[in-house]
């Protein structure tokens, strides 16, 4: 009975002494990506990682679905999520991408408002995900303004990038004149460039013409890498 209770003892030593360091490196990893919340009190940061737990999603993973109800608050530590709407034709129109460091506005509007989810979310490459459940997001709103004003910061950037979104779709069909602009500037398949110059050079924003470029290269049209495009 001795050695089961030794060898229970030091199990439970060992079980605690990998979370200690699991949570460390988590802990690391989350501020790396999100320098905010080094500015944030301890208490606050120690109630986090209480309570959320990391995970990896694969690629093609529906993340959340328009009507759904959101239950966990995401920070994205790694990868791309694509936020989307889908038409009553089925096709489909990008509002924002998630990228690396950042979370979805429409995720906490979600869960702070208890409404339902008026889009899709899904994974465009395997992404590394700290999850955090509505219920604890909601109470760390409500106590910590820290909180309250980093969600605020994340809705003035995706409003940005959905107003963007409106002025492309309501007074330009800025689509077809990047495509234009392609097939006069590419040469032997190949364009070497940067998305600040192609939106310079066609009197919009950045953001307008890498949202409509990604669109191109999930159509196949082209393949997209730093400071090149490749038109197939």
């Amino acid at each position: 009975m001795a050695a089961i209770q030794n060898n229970a003892t030091i199990e439970n030593v060992f079980t605690r002494d990998i979370t200690t360091i699991m949570t460390e490196k988590l802990k690391e990893d989350f501020l790396y990506r999100f320098p905010d919340f080094r500015r944030m009190p301890d208490e606050l940061l120690g109630e986090i990682f209480a309570n959320a737990r990391r995970q990896i999603i694969p690629a093609g993973q529906s993340v959340y679905s328009e009507g759904d109800a959101c239950q966990l608050f995401l920070f994205l530590l790694s990868g791309e999520i694509r936020v989307f709407k889908t038409g009553v034709n089925g096709k489909e129109i990008t509002l924002y991408d998630i990228s690396s460091g950042e979370t979805c506005i429409i995720n906490a509007s979600c869960i702070l408002s208890g409404a339902q989810a008026p889009a899709n979310a899904l994974t465009q490459t395997e992404c590394d995900a700290l999850l955090l459940p509505a219920p604890i997001f909601q109470r760390l709103a409500g106590k910590y303004e820290e909180v309250r004003n980093f969600v605020f910061q994340v809705l003035a950037r995706n409003i940005a990038d959905v107003m963007s979104l409106v002025e492309e779709i309501a007074f330009e069909r800025m689509d077809e004149r990047l495509s234009d602009y392609l097939r006069e500037k590419v040469h032997d398949g190949l364009l070497h460039t940067t998305h600040q110059k192609i939106a310079s050079d066609l009197g919009t924003s950045r953001e307008v013409v890498s949202r409509l470029l990604k669109d191109f290269e999930r159509q196949g049209k082209l393949v997209l890498s730093r400071n090149l495009i490749t038109i197939n």
